[in-house]
């Protein structure tokens, strides 16, 4: 190749690098997400990681609303947490990798901690259907779940918008404290309560 070469010649050379590592980055993205995806339906799933994690923060943010009230259950959860911690803590894992390998996120960590303040700002209100009762007992059933599958059928049913249609309505319990909200951005200014 001749050094002194046209700035065409250059740039074609430039792109079609580039067009290489594109190829290479794609290449070992599906490899990586492939066992995930070929295991969808078993304990390393993104949608089970979901939600494991999701029930956690739900767990953890209503558990501080129903503090002041007749069922804190904060223990119940700690003991939830603690007991279930080797498989909240491989959701965690499983999300990370599928942020960084999907969706080519750069600090897999900061878009777990987006996703978890989304989650824990929608249940600032309390819970769609459950009072604090039946939350905690939820949790207390939740810290003996044998296996991280049924924990995840459990979560699934737990985090639904709305009742499944085969339990009877319960009447929502209005707790005395004021909703729980969880701020990601450390630089803006605190919400003043009265």
């Amino acid at each position: 190749m001749n050094k002194h070469a046209t700035s065409i010649d250059r740039g074609f050379w430039r792109g079609a690098k580039a067009v290489v590592m594109v190829m290479a980055t794609a290449l070992g993205a599906a490899t990586m997400t492939a066992p995930a995806q070929a295991n969808a339906g078993s304990t390393t799933g993104f949608d089970q990681a979901h939600s494991l994690r999701s029930l956690d923060i739900m767990l953890m943010v209503t558990s501080l609303r129903c503090r002041s009230g007749p069922h804190d259950f904060r223990s119940d959860y700690n003991n939830f947490s603690a007991v279930q911690s080797a498989h909240l803590n491989a959701a965690g894992r499983t999300l990370r990798r599928s942020f960084a390998a999907s969706y080519g996120e750069t600090n897999p960590a900061r878009a777990l901690d987006r996703m978890g303040v989304k989650i824990a700002n929608s249940y600032g209100d309390g819970h769609p259907w459950l009072n604090c009762a039946q939350l905690q007992q939820a949790a207390r059933e939740l810290s003996q779940s044998p296996d991280v599958d049924h924990l995840a059928n459990k979560a699934r049913y737990l985090l639904s918008a709305r009742r499944p249609l085969e339990q009877p309505a319960v009447p929502r319990q209005i707790a005395q404290s004021q909703p729980v909200q969880i701020a990601y951005n450390m630089t803006a200014d605190w919400e003043q309560r009265p």
